[in-house]
């Protein structure tokens, strides 16, 4: 019997956790030495990991009773323009070398897709490991990560703020609440849930702190998370909902003056913070981060918040999908005066043509409909691309790690 006809596909569950634990560490090539150095021992992972198997969904390719290859899809929920999705979070993918080059990982790929569309997960985001591979399954990029060094020298003078500043442990309920308060306001930001908060500071050392900013009427408007090494202030995140939240927290940094050389962090706006500072002459390093895909067209469409207008929108295109037929075809895009959305099959052809990655960029504001056009992406006639720049939202969406 080959090899190939021993292999079946199946739901992973706590059963395996050890067997999905040991092939995460091989794909991502994690160390003993590398887990003893944040505080693991490998029987704590192990267990720190069965709650992924418990709540996400897990499939993988067993070689008998062995675990060869898996996929696992984080439930979670994303704001996009101020409307809550369901979004299926693709984690954990991998596959022992000696079992690639069979289509094992195309066919989870399917799978976790065909049951984000069961579960209402009209979306789908991942961190790739490689774009190009993504890019051929149905994946686009729609955000960039800004890493930033700034010199002690470089820092913000201190600015009058109305609130103040607290230093709380991470996990206080202070810095959710804080989370939760951006997050609704946000585009783009994930809505964590408790999975989503344990994968988000499962990897973190014990070392690392939170200071929350307080506005005058004791709301928290922001916080900063970080930890201070040989020297360095390292952020790991920095969220606010206004300016003088942002003041705040950096009036906080800079007090640190004495103590470090330099601020290592990221930001995922699109607005370089070099532009904001007195000395902006900082290293910035932009490159892509966040990819996403439309699992169902019909059911994303039927969310989504165009921008009102005078009178009815109509589009009718060829729609191409790598992976899934049911986006696949001539649809026609009905928008109202009112922003109302709805994607239906049409029996006509059209010679107008866009590809499920493309319109997952145009939709999540990340690439605009003309540029697209201009460089080829979208095939159609100068109005249409009118109406689309008229009909969607141009943001730059946020994202924040979930694992």
């Amino acid at each position: 019997m080959s090899r190939r006809k021993q292999l079946k596909i199946k739901k992973a569950g706590l059963e395996h956790l050890e067997q999905y634990n040991q092939l995460l560490r091989y794909v991502f090539q994690v160390t003993d030495r590398q887990l003893h150095q944040i505080g693991w021992e490998e029987d704590e992972i192990i267990r720190a990991k069965s709650p992924v198997l418990e709540q996400a969904d897990v499939w993988g390719w067993f070689d008998g009773d062995k675990l060869i290859s898996q996929v696992a899809v984080y439930p979670l929920q994303v704001r996009i323009f101020n409307k809550t999705y369901n979004m299926g979070g693709l984690t954990g993918v991998g596959t022992y070398p000696e079992y690639t080059n069979q289509g094992l990982m195309h066919k989870l790929l399917y799978q976790a897709l065909e049951n984000m569309k069961k579960q209402g997960q009209s979306i789908s985001f991942l961190y790739p490991y490689s774009i190009p591979y993504y890019r051929r399954k149905g994946w686009e990029i729609i955000s960039d990560r800004i890493i930033y060094e700034i010199q002690d020298y470089q820092l913000p003078k201190n600015k009058q703020v109305s609130g103040e500043i607290e230093r709380v442990p991470v996990e206080d309920e202070q810095v959710k609440k804080t989370y939760e308060r951006f997050a609704l306001q946000t585009h783009g930001a994930m809505l964590r849930n408790d999975l989503a908060w344990r994968e988000y500071w499962l990897w973190d050392p014990d070392d690392m702190m939170a200071a929350v900013y307080y506005n005058e009427s004791g709301q928290p408007d922001g916080y900063v998370l970080y930890r201070i090494a040989d020297e360095v202030f390292h952020i790991k995140d920095m969220i606010f909902i206004n300016e003088e939240a942002r003041s705040g927290l950096w009036n906080f940094i800079s007090a640190h003056f004495s103590m470090i050389a330099k601020v290592v962090g990221h930001t995922y706006t699109d607005e370089p913070l070099a532009f904001l500072l007195e000395d902006a002459d900082i290293k910035e390093t932009i490159s892509p981060y966040f990819m996403a895909r439309i699992v169902d067209l019909e059911q994303f469409i039927a969310q989504y918040p165009f921008k009102p207008d005078t009178t009815d929108r109509e589009w009718t295109f060829m729609l191409d999908d790598p992976l899934l037929s049911w986006n696949q075809g001539v649809f026609t895009l009905r928008i109202t005066a009112a922003g109302q959305g709805e994607v239906i099959r049409a029996s006509e052809k059209s010679n107008d043509k866009i590809d499920i990655q493309t319109m997952t960029t145009m939709l999540l504001g990340y690439k605009r409909s003309d540029y697209l056009h201009k460089i080829g992406r979208i095939s159609c006639r100068s109005k249409t691309v009118d109406m689309l720049e008229d009909a969607i939202e141009q943001q730059t969406p946020y994202f924040s790690d979930y694992f």
